[in-house]
């Protein structure tokens, strides 16, 4: 009988990620457990040392050691343990192989483009471990065309190293959602259908000032009752931090109660307020996927994307396109969109109609065929 194909699939992650890599491990590690048989074997690795996430200098930096060490000897000796024929990881993977081979997912290549918003122990770090770990990869994944050239052309990794696999949409009504619609909505000063929803943290390239001078814009021009949600975490990263800019331009134009800005939820009230929105506005100059897109479909919510990146390869002519560079554009596109019953009908069927591309269990599938046909 053939050896089973066993694979180590490194979940520390999944103790600290608030964004696309907790969603993407989550949901692939949902999917993997499905799929366990006589001729294939997952072992999800986790640290056992506990994980500082305050803002004390000294304890993060304490903490940036403790994460290599759990990636570049702890990980691979776990994984030698359990006699692992592949490591896969959502992020960086280790540059030491005990018998095994490693597969990363990267996401994108902000590091490289946008150096200066990121601290310089961290980018080093970065270069000089995540870079060659990748190299050493007989593949590496990643969700887009577009993130696959940056990440190529910056790495200087072969572009027939890289394999495209889409994510899916991050399903947030999966466990059952103890959050009440009016406890949610209320708590924030919402009416169902009266607001412009944006998902994710507040990051320079989410461009989200430029969509609060468009929604400023806007309401010069009418619609007294709508607003705009901008929900996600807040950041720590001094560097590449929106949030005190976003303030300044709210208090500037008296949006004080129309822009509504939640920090972190949990998926209940995620759900909720993709649920109840209007439609959903996604103004990243910089992706290297774009999750909340997938998300907004599903939500039966028309989908408004900036023209970059990789937007336009997720959205496809689902989603209508304007300048994220241009204020005016963006202020333009939404209102028609507003004013317009009929083109909303028609981009929720064409978003329901580009979804169906889309899947955890394709992307569980596919990496798979990557894993065995790295050994």
């Amino acid at each position: 009988m053939a050896k089973p194909l066993t694979v180590g699939i490194d979940v520390r992650e999944l103790r600290t990620a608030k964004t696309g890599i907790k969603t993407i491990l989550e949901e692939i590690c949902r999917e993997f457990k499905t799929m366990e048989s006589a001729d294939l074997h997952f072992h999800f690795l986790d640290t056992s040392m506990p994980i500082y996430t305050g803002n004390n200098k000294l304890m993060k930096l304490g903490e940036h050691i403790k994460y290599q060490l759990w990636k570049q000897v702890i990980l691979p000796f776990k994984a030698w343990s359990k006699k692992c024929d592949i490591v896969f990881c959502a992020d960086t993977v280790p540059y030491l192989h005990l018998g095994y081979k490693t597969i990363p997912i990267i996401h994108d290549a902000f590091c490289f483009e946008s150096p200066q918003h990121y601290g310089k122990l961290w980018l080093w770090i970065y270069k000089k471990t995540a870079t060659p770990g990748a190299r050493r990869s007989p593949f590496v994944v990643t969700a887009t065309s577009y993130a696959r050239d940056q990440i190529s052309h910056y790495m200087s990794i072969p572009a027939n190293k890289f394999v495209v696999i889409h994510d899916g949409p991050k399903r947030l009504n999966y466990v059952e959602d103890n959050d009440k619609t009016y406890t949610t909505l209320e708590s924030l000063s919402l009416t169902p259908s009266k607001y412009i929803l944006h998902v994710g943290s507040m990051y320079k390239r989410k461009n989200l000032p430029a969509l609060v001078h468009a929604f400023s814009k806007l309401k010069k021009t009418g619609y007294a009752d709508l607003k705009l949600v901008l929900a996600g975490s807040f950041i720590t990263n001094k560097f590449d931090n929106d949030y005190d800019l976003i303030l300044n331009i709210i208090e500037a134009n008296n949006l004080q109660s129309k822009v509504i800005i939640t920090g972190y939820l949990s998926d209940g009230k995620l759900n909720q307020l993709y649920k109840n929105a209007l439609l959903y506005v996604f103004p990243s100059i910089n992706e290297g996927f774009g999750l909340p897109v997938l998300e907004a479909f599903a939500y039966n919510l028309p989908v408004l994307i900036s023209n970059s990146t990789s937007l336009p390869e997720v959205g496809g002519d689902a989603a209508l396109q304007f300048d994220g560079f241009n204020v005016d554009d963006i202020a333009a596109k939404i209102k028609t969109v507003l004013d317009d019953a009929e083109l909303q009908k028609e981009m929720i069927i064409k978003g329901q109609e580009r979804l169906k591309l889309f899947s955890w269990h394709n992307t569980a599938t596919k990496l798979i065929d990557v894993f065995k046909r790295a050994l």
